[in-house]
């Protein structure tokens, strides 16, 4: 399965927390790091993608309220497939940017 570096980003943060049950603003640090980081607005539809793309995937659950048009998360929980690739990408080693010289 393959997943983006946020959707991996996700899955790990929710692997080191020791509670059950997530809120989705932990994952705001994601962009702490990037320089070119979009705003806050962007953020936010990009990361309840990624929630909801995870969730598809049958590796979250999530918690939240449903109006009439639309599903709000605020909460997200692991399922038992969650948690095995969630241990999976803490044993994948990491990708170095590596630039080959011709």
């Amino acid at each position: 399965m393959k997943l983006s570096i946020l959707q991996k980003y996700i899955l790990k943060t929710i692997a080191q927390n020791n509670k059950m049950i997530v809120h989705r603003g932990i994952f705001d640090k994601f962009y702490d790091n990037i320089k070119k980081a979009p705003n806050k607005k962007i953020r936010s539809n990009i990361i309840t993608k990624s929630i909801e793309r995870l969730i598809d995937k049958g590796l979250l659950i999530g918690f939240g309220e449903k109006t009439q048009y639309k599903l709000f998360i605020n909460q997200v929980k692991f399922t038992a497939s969650g948690k095995k690739t969630a241990q999976t990408l803490f044993g994948q080693q990491s990708k170095l940017p590596l630039k080959i010289k011709k």
